[in-house]
């Protein structure tokens, strides 16, 4: 298995949120990703929104980091771990926009980066940026197609209903060929077959061990699933969030285990459940001295069970 660290203090999501997050700042975040790349994590995860409505702060919290500057600044502090947008919402940015951002990425920091990235929830976000929500699936699909396009080929052209461009360079090229791993998040049918389709993975929210062996089910189902079944990764928290899918309300305290027993059930019942990877939230301590010193027990003590 494979295993991504939540960054902590880029969002202040209550239901996750440690008590020293909120006075966080780079110093900090910057300390934590040096000792998480020091270790043997495969990725660090970086959430997004850019900007948040009003009626959603108090369950959602003000602070989200925009993603892309956030990976760019932790891949130049760090020398091997990748990053993981969780999730970029696609429509938020220009297709080409969002290749050469990442492309330039991969090149200055050898790749390292893996684009987690979903069709967005939250409709007063895309009405203060100025994009149609209830066109955001059709645009995140032609999205994907045209940022590959823009990666792989020499002499890009596409034409679609939202981006249209030919005659046009766009270089340097990711390191990683044929482009950077694509993973799909989103609960639904729909975003399953956008994860078979376009997808070289599937990053689920609020799915259990017990939901995921139907999950995996429909997806094997997908004829766009077979030819990618050895390679495609499927990540899912360990984290079980007490909240609501889309208005984020709690419906009770977000319990995150933290002793040796408690965190090898849950890993082995989300590898038994068919997951290939892992999202691990540290728990809620004081101080971020307790939080590294957790990232390195977790490393030595449960990550050498499941390599």
């Amino acid at each position: 298995m494979k295993f991504a660290l939540a960054t902590p203090a880029l969002n202040t999501y209550p239901a996750a949120m440690a008590p020293w997050e909120p006075r966080a700042g780079g110093a900090e975040i910057l300390r934590y990703a040096r000792k998480a790349d020091a270790l043997s994590w495969n990725w660090l995860t970086l959430p997004e929104h850019i900007v948040m409505p009003s009626e959603m702060k108090e369950v959602m919290g003000p602070r989200w980091a925009e993603s892309i500057v956030a990976a760019a600044t932790l891949m130049g502090a760090t020398e091997r771990i990748h990053m993981l947008t969780y999730i970029l919402p696609l429509p938020y940015r220009h297709p080409l926009m969002l290749a050469k951002q990442i492309a330039t990425m991969e090149f200055l920091a050898g790749g390292r980066f893996t684009l987690g990235t979903a069709v967005g929830h939250l409709e007063k976000e895309f009405e203060a940026l100025g994009i149609p929500f209830h066109k955001r699936g059709a645009m995140t699909d032609e999205y994907l197609a045209a940022m590959k396009v823009a990666w792989t080929s020499d002499a890009p052209e596409f034409e679609g209903e939202f981006v249209r461009f030919k005659n046009i360079t766009i270089e340097p090229k990711p390191i990683q060929k044929p482009h950077p791993p694509i993973f799909i998040g989103g609960n639904s049918q729909p975003a399953m077959r956008r994860a078979a389709e376009h997808g070289d993975g599937w990053i689920p929210w609020l799915v259990t061990s017990e939901d995921l062996p139907g999950c995996i089910a429909y997806l094997k189902s997908l004829p766009a699933y077979e030819a990618k079944a050895d390679r495609f990764e499927i990540l899912v928290t360990t984290t079980a969030y007490k909240v609501e899918d889309y208005s984020h309300a709690e419906s009770g305290e977000t319990q995150i285990s933290s002793d040796r027993d408690s965190v090898l059930r849950e890993i082995e019942a989300l590898k038994k459940a068919g997951a290939t990877s892992v999202q691990v939230m540290p728990p809620r301590f004081d101080s971020i001295e307790q939080t590294l010193d957790w990232i390195e027990w977790y490393d030595h003590e449960i990550i050498p069970n499941f390599r």
